[in-house]
């Protein structure tokens, strides 16, 4: 029996994976932030046959010292992406441990309307105490409080997103009827530290429900779509795919630096080296060298896990030889898939779209206004 096609995703935050990567850029320092600079990535990503690009993001700078201090918020940089692209699925990083879930369910419901459903959601963590100063907040301390509020900010995200059933707009003009009130639902949470009633203020994102991405028990696992899993081996990743539970997909998380035509993996670690370390990430499994070893990695994998999200050394660097050497070649022994044009996100990762958990038969009550508390 032939394995599932992987389905292969790119981070291209930034300049790359290593902090120093921006040294060896191939534009200015000045372009990192420019439209002109994240168009031609994702393009490059898009007709490379990627089916998702990701796009970190904090409030706190992304670097320290001589590096780059500075990004566009990662929503702000989707959207871009998303009206510049035509089948790329795009996910921003969002954490909500400080963020209000309402206004995190209608950025992401609105990006979904604005890329025909191609958004996803990786679900984010702010774990710097600045972070809290940044948003004016009590800081949310220790692994277990900041996965109560992933946990909760999920969950409100998710019944907003289903507080408009599909049919809920109906663009009567002979009754003069914008939308149908018995098919929207109030959502009524309280938690430890908010409590949120009403509806959404955005129609029910063309996915049902964008995809959401997060590593391994920081949520529940039935909450997720993917799995984000990693290790420092192909073995452990295997291993930790099998473990993740009820989630649907597990994408292997995979830090790679690759030879060049003009220098090696090792010999660009080592010039990158001399300005700020690389250091290991136990949530990531690492590959260095030529293109044909990653094919085989990959290769190892299939069957293991259902995608990969590669984080490349050096995005300029990295993603050219990705997209010559290395995707031609899984399409080509029919390793991994290329989304389709006009499929949503979902559809390219073959998974269904959800009803919305409030749907009825008989409608319901009105829906009172939206109220949020903390």
């Amino acid at each position: 029996m032939p394995r599932p096609a992987l389905r292969l995703a790119v981070e291209i935050d930034g300049d790359g994976a290593h902090p120093a990567a921006w040294r060896r850029a191939a534009h200015s320092p000045g372009e990192l932030l420019t439209p002109r600079r994240l168009a031609r990535v994702a393009a490059v990503a898009e007709n490379a046959g990627f089916t998702l690009v990701t796009l970190d993001d904090s409030i706190l700078p992304p670097a320290s010292g001589a590096g780059p201090a500075g990004r566009i918020g990662a929503v702000e940089r989707a959207a871009f992406v998303a009206a510049s692209t035509s089948v790329l699925g795009v996910a921003p990083v969002l954490a909500t441990t400080y963020a209000e879930p309402f206004h995190v369910s209608s950025q992401l419901a609105s990006l979904d309307h604005v890329s025909t459903g191609r958004a996803g959601w990786v679900l984010g963590v702010e774990e710097d105490p600045a972070a809290a100063r940044a948003w004016g907040r009590p800081p949310v301390e220790g692994a277990e409080a900041r996965a109560r509020e992933a946990r909760d900010g999920l969950r409100v995200v998710r019944d907003l997103w289903d507080s408009w059933e599909d049919d809920a707009v109906i663009r009567s003009v002979a009754t003069s009827r914008y939308l149908d009130r018995s098919r929207l639902h109030a959502v009524d949470f309280t938690g430890e530290t908010y409590s949120v009633r009403g509806p959404s203020i955005v129609p029910r994102p063309p996915q049902g429900r964008p995809v959401v991405l997060a590593r391994p028990g920081l949520v529940p696992d039935e909450l997720v779509d993917v799995t984000l899993v990693g290790g420092g081996s192909a073995a452990e990743v295997a291993a930790a795919a099998a473990g993740r539970g009820v989630s649907p997909l597990a994408f292997a998380e995979i830090e790679v630096a690759l030879d060049t035509p003009r220098e090696t993996a090792g010999e660009r670690i080592a010039d990158l080296e001399r300005h700020a370390p690389w250091t290991a990430r136990p949530d990531r499994l690492r590959y260095t060298g030529p293109a044909d070893g990653l094919v085989s990695l990959l290769l190892t994998l299939g069957g293991r896990v259902d995608g990969v999200r590669l984080h490349p050394l050096v995005i300029d660097e990295d993603l050219a030889v990705l997209s010559r050497l290395v995707l031609p070649e899984l399409f080509v022994r029919r390793a991994a898939a290329r989304p389709l044009p006009g499929t949503t996100l979902r559809s390219s990762l073959g998974l269904p779209r959800p009803l919305s958990r409030f749907a009825t038969t008989d409608g319901a009550a009105a829906a009172p206004v939206r109220e949020e508390t903390r």
